[in-house]
């Protein structure tokens, strides 16, 4: 792999998890606290139950296993809990954990891209790893602005002042 690809490829997955980042805190602005443990039926979660499985997949997906750190991983646990966090707690513990992934992310060498492990009974490359907790964010936090909008009836507005019909070049 070039050094311009692996620098490409580790630009675009910070881009990716700054922008989930991003777009949750716009959500969380819109939200109460009580709308954060809503559950909408029971086999639902609730967006701090999200926020805190967001944290638990990266953690053991880049932090411990690319960042060679001990996997204390209670994924049962992340979706069993019903409060414990506050908003600014959960925005600050998913802020801090998408941190230190970005350091990891940004600082592994392409030897590190390339070498298989196994993570949740998975078997991944580096890079695997990368553009699965890209993936990953991406998917929980469409789920989330889906929750907000439908708690508040209002558009997000994460593209406010932006014209997105602009034609490619």
């Amino acid at each position: 792999m070039s050094e311009d690809i692996l620098k490409e490829f580790k630009e675009q997955i910070v881009y990716r998890l700054d922008e989930s980042t991003r777009m949750i805190s716009i959500s969380f602005d819109k939200l109460s606290e009580e709308d954060i443990w809503k559950r909408i039926n029971d086999s639902s979660n609730s967006i701090g139950n999200l926020i805190i499985h967001l944290c638990g997949n990266m953690t053991q997906y880049v932090i411990a296993s690319l960042g060679n750190k001990d996997d204390n991983r209670d994924r049962d646990e992340e979706f069993a809990m019903q409060s414990g966090f506050n908003k600014k707690q959960l925005l600050e513990k998913l802020q801090i954990t998408v941190k230190e992934v970005k350091t990891i992310i940004l600082n592994l060498s392409e030897i590190e891209y390339l070498k298989q492990r196994d993570v949740q009974g998975f078997n991944f490359s580096g890079i695997g790893i990368a553009i699965h907790i890209t993936e990953h964010y991406s998917y929980h936090t469409g789920q989330i602005a889906f929750w907000t909008k439908q708690i508040n009836n209002k558009d997000l507005g994460f593209y406010d002042g932006m014209d997105l019909n602009i034609k490619n070049k």
